[in-house]
């Protein structure tokens, strides 16, 4: 039977491999699977990251046009929001797969929550296939490869180490030696009631 991450991967590859048809930010998300599952919810955050990925590589062009810098900065603002909305959907599935979980007294907690270590996964995911790809350029010195294809056996390994910890993790929350406690977003520039600039500037179109 395939391990939580074995699938999670999976899915994480197919999201990947599915952008890279079109290549394409704008491109609509097809998502194969069904609605309010967790497997929707990672194809979904994967597709995220993956349009975020390009849209980080898009604005670092010396190039771009300021106006156009500034509206793909806004893009990648609220995608990151997105981002971190469905990491919290991700740990409320787990909150409600645990919750009747008899907790053993000397239960510990764990650095981060189970979600929050699925989003690095999601993440290596694309560095492996990205790397995989500079790896594997015809058009670059043997140089590069050689670089690169350290680099992607470091990202495999890891990709090995981290799923294997994230299955552990869950184990143990099973188990009830580790409990789950999540502390939700608090990102200040983005609340209009606590980032200085945005309620200053509300405070002055109320002065006039």
């Amino acid at each position: 039977m395939a391990t939580f991450t074995q699938k999670s991967n999976d899915i994480f590859i197919r999201a990947i491999n599915d952008y890279h048809l079109t290549d394409n930010v704008d491109a609509n998300i097809n998502n194969p699977f069904e609605r309010d599952t967790i497997e929707n919810k990672l194809y979904l955050k994967c597709w995220i990251d993956t349009v975020q990925w390009h849209l980080e590589d898009i604005i670092r062009d010396p190039h771009i046009d300021p106006v156009e810098a500034l509206l793909l900065k806004r893009r990648i603002d609220r995608s990151n929001q997105e981002r971190t909305d469905l990491v919290e959907q991700i740990d409320s599935h787990f909150l409600q797969l645990y919750a009747d979980v008899k907790v053993q007294p000397d239960a510990t907690i764990n650095t981060e929550s189970p979600a929050w270590a699925i989003d690095r996964l999601s993440i290596l995911a694309l560095k492996i296939y990205h790397m995989r790809e500079q790896a594997e350029r015809t058009d670059a010195d043997e140089q590069h490869l050689e670089r690169c294809r350290q680099k992607l056996a470091v990202l495999l390994e890891q990709q090995i180490d981290l799923s294997s910890a994230i299955d552990q993790l869950l184990a143990d929350i099973e188990a009830g030696r580790k409990f789950m406690k999540v502390y939700r977003q608090m990102k200040m520039y983005n609340d209009p009631a606590t980032n200085p600039v945005l309620y200053n500037k509300e405070k002055g179109k109320e002065g006039k």
